[in-house]
């Protein structure tokens, strides 16, 4: 059977998986130039994959003239038209499961998400590093024909920031750190105190970017850009396209197991993570960094880690599973790293 010419992607949510499939697209691209591909999600995210080579995009409109069965039949129709040969199913839910019934007779290969070893992690049957969802992603493309090496990776140039970007970097002589102090579970962050006395001590030294992006998040982060200097804050300011340029003249980005961290990383920054009740093993750790990059709560204390996949299960008294984390211990690597 001969290889496909045109691939179709499919990856709807959430902004880390999301980012997770760039490099893996950036080095599919590079090493099949030959290769047409297009990737299928929200709009939002369209800037993700404006660079890169061969890589066309598709918006899905999910919450409106693509929602439900009927809707995805209708998003069938519409993808048809694009005389696509295979599908790369990515995701792997109930809506790429039911889009992939329309597309009878094209080959279609979905992602293993190895939930079978996940369960033995997150159980405590077993405690070892898994498959990287990256890698898992670029299996689904071997399926198809097309061998993905991953290990030497290519990243985009930074691009010039604009006056009202460059504006965040308060002294043009230091090094510039983002930190992203956020994430989707309380059980996945560290604890905000905890997180002033990191900030307060860098920007001692650096330039700090914080990230963030709900209104209770943009008051949090603007009351730590008033109190301490060279401290400034995004949050509510920027676009995702905007957002991304900055990230890209980063020297580091700190972050939690969150859609940032992969963010930077699929630019090609430094990036250190800090996890609670999650732990990289589980294969979701930023593209691309070294292990002693990821600063992991102490087992010691927080046996149960990881006690979910998600961080959103997770026993009474591991709410705070990251602060066993130090703020010296972080600020160390950061300035050994950067």
């Amino acid at each position: 059977m001969p290889k496909p010419k045109h691939i179709l992607v499919l990856r709807f949510s959430a902004m880390g998986d999301v980012a997770m499939t760039v490099p893996v697209l950036r080095a599919l691209s590079a090493q099949h130039p030959e290769l047409k591909i297009t990737v299928v999600t929200r709009a939002f995210f369209r800037p993700f994959f404006q660079d890169l080579e061969n890589v066309s995009f598709y918006k899905a409109d999910l919450k409106g003239k693509h929602k439900g069965v009927l809707g995805l039949y209708k998003l069938s129709k519409e993808l048809k038209k694009l005389r696509f040969d295979a599908v790369a199913d990515v995701h792997n839910v109930l809506r790429s499961k039911i889009l992939k019934l329309f597309f009878f007779g094209k080959k279609v290969v979905q992602l293993n998400k190895g939930r079978a070893e996940k369960k033995a992690l997150t159980s405590g049957v077993s405690f070892k590093q898994l498959k990287t969802t990256h890698q898992r992603y670029a299996d689904v493309f071997e399926d198809l024909g097309f061998t993905v090496d991953l290990s030497n990776p290519t990243f985009p140039k930074p691009k010039p920031l604009s006056a009202q970007l460059r504006a965040f970097h308060s002294n043009k002589d230091f090094k510039t750190i983002g930190i992203a102090p956020f994430a989707a579970h309380e059980s996945k962050m560290y604890p905000l105190e905890q997180m002033e006395t990191v900030i307060e001590q860098l920007s001692k030294d650096y330039n700090v970017v914080l990230f963030g992006g709900g209104a209770k998040e943009v008051e949090l982060l603007n009351q730590l850009e008033t109190k301490y200097t060279n401290v400034k804050s995004v949050a509510g300011q920027l676009n995702l396209e905007e957002e991304l340029i900055l990230i890209s003249n980063l020297d580091l980005m700190l972050a939690m197991d969150s859609g940032n961290s992969h963010m930077a990383a699929m630019l090609g920054k430094k990036v250190i993570t800090i996890w609670g009740v999650t732990h990289p093993f589980a294969g979701f750790a930023p593209f691309n960094q070294p292990i002693d990059f990821a600063l992991t709560a102490d087992r010691t204390q927080f046996p149960l880690i990881p006690t979910s996949i998600y961080g959103n299960k997770f026993p009474e008294g591991y709410e705070k599973a990251a602060s066993s984390v130090s703020e010296a211990v972080i600020v160390s690597k950061i300035k050994a790293v950067i």
